[in-house]
Formats: structure tokens, sequence, C-alpha cells
């Protein structure tokens, strides 16, 4: 693995978006970015009607005009690029697993939809052993905590999963916010089993001493990483409700949020998780999935 920030540009939007957010954060992590263009080899190069042929001076244009532009916005940014040809998702994969971390543009569709991330991001980000930023076009021009006048803004947001710890993800997401000089807002949403909730009807108390018991298991889940980076402000959510609604509620405003990837593959190969799954299409804030376990 190289220590360097690399981004997907395929000519749209949402990828510039991804470049100037990833070149923000090459700045503020001291490494050089790399900015990567994968021309997709035709799905059926048999079929009988013409394909487009391969723009080799788009490709080498898109990359060199972006790369341009990052340097002149941040002096002294070591950028460098790379044409690829081949299936983008399995290219963008492999690149991301040979980089600290990999930036990718998702398309939004506004509303209540949410957005669609799209099958290579999609792709990356279930293969990848690697964290992966998916970052919207509307999110380009936001402003970072620390840049410009003002207090910091911002912050970040991390799912914390209690049945299965994910430390990575939130070890991750305290770096940031110490990069950054952010809080960090750490979430869990939990529910009571079936039989409980009848329960909680009729005796509220029951309700309040369960949430008791998840916020002293989350507060210990926390501790060691409250220890690791004492400067970083914390704040700590249990609350009652479905993990992914409460994670994309916490987003408003943030400046990242982090969510968590099983990395091993189940029976019917690599899954997101329903969780991540949902605030990758809900999020308007740049997402981070991080892969553990």
């Amino acid at each position: 693995m190289t220590v360097q920030v690399t981004v997907g540009l395929d000519g749209s939007s949402e990828s510039f978006a991804a470049a100037v957010w990833a070149a923000r954060e090459a700045v503020r992590r001291e490494a050089p970015l790399h900015l990567v263009h994968v021309e997709e080899w035709p799905v059926a190069p048999a079929l009988p009607y013409p394909i487009a042929a391969y723009d080799a001076e788009r490709s080498t244009g898109l990359l060199r005009d972006t790369a341009g532009q990052l340097r002149k916005d941040h002096p002294g940014l070591e950028v460098t690029t790379e044409e690829m040809r081949g299936r983008a998702g399995s290219l963008l994969s492999a690149a991301a697993d040979e980089s600290d971390l990999m930036v990718l543009g998702s398309r939004g569709l506004g509303g209540l939809v949410g957005f669609l991330a799209g099958s290579v991001s999609l792709a990356v980000v279930r293969r990848s052993h690697q964290p992966v930023v998916l970052v919207r076009a509307d999110r380009a021009d936001a402003p970072a905590a620390g840049e410009g006048p003002g207090p910091a803004v911002g912050e970040i947001v991390v799912g914390a999963d209690l049945q299965h710890p994910n430390t990575p993800v939130l070890a991750f997401a305290f770096l940031e916010a110490a990069r950054r000089g952010v809080r960090v807002r750490v979430v869990h949403g939990w529910t009571l089993p079936g039989p409980s909730v009848y329960a909680m009807v009729a005796d509220p108390g029951i309700g309040e001493t369960v949430g008791g018991h998840v916020a002293s298991a989350l507060a210990e889940l926390v501790r060691p990483l409250r220890r690791s980076y004492p400067d970083v402000q914390v704040v700590e959510e249990a609350v009652i409700g479905a993990a992914a609604v409460q994670l994309v509620e916490a987003s408003e405003g943030a400046e990242l949020v982090v969510v968590g990837r099983r990395r091993h593959p189940g029976p019917t190969g690599f899954h997101i998780g329903h969780v991540a799954h949902a605030v990758i299409h809900h999020c308007a804030a740049p997402v981070a999935v991080v892969p553990f376990g």
C-alpha cells in the first residue's frame, strides 16, 4: 500500500467534486494525490453496430486539466495521473487497495429519494480493503473545518456497532476529527425485541433501564479512543431507532459520515451491509466506508 490519496475521474461533476475533496484531504495528510481515469472496455465488442472508439485525447486532457487546476489551488501538492483501460470497478478497486484512501463521486438525485452512488462506486466500496469516500457534486465547495476565518464548523459522525465492535471504524473517525480539529458524534441506534416493546408500553421504565445499559456499553466501547485522542471532543448518542435512520438524521451539517463494512465476503460474495448502504444513498455529506473485521 502507498501512502497517497487516490481519486477516480470520469469527467462528471461528481468526480470533479471528489477530486476537489481528495486534494484537500491529501494536503491535510501531507500525502501525494493520484488521479486515475479508467476507459471502460466495450461490454460486448462482437456486436454488429459501431462502438465508440477510445478517446485518448479526451482521457489525457481530463487528467491534465484536473491535475493542473488542483496544483494551482494547492501549491506544493504532489499530483500524479494514470490512465487505464478495462473494467472500472475492478481497476479502481485494485487502485484503492494500493492507496491510503480512495475518493469517488456519487450522483445526487435530491429530495427524499436520496442519491445514486453508481454501480462503479458501489463495486469499489464492496471490494476494497481500504477506506473509500463517496462525495456528492453539491458538496465540492462546502467549507472544510479550519479553512477560512472563524471557528471550525461541522463534525465527524460515526456509527457504532455494539454487537460487532467496529473499533477500526471508530479509530478512522477519531483520527479524521483530530486532523480537522472538529468533534466526533458517535451514534448507536438500538431497538427492543418484540416482546419487550409491549412490556415497555405497560412500564416505560423498562426502556429507560435498557437504554441506560446501552449507553454504558457505548461509553465502554468509546473509552479507549477518548484516551488515545484526548483533544477530540466527543458526543455519544445511544438512541432508540434503526441505526441507518439515526445516522442519516445525525449527518445533517456533518463534514464527514463514517460507517463500517465487514471485510470478509459472505456466501454470496461481498456485501456493503444495510446500514452502510442506506447511509451511502441518503446522506448529503461525504461518506467514508471503512472495512473492518
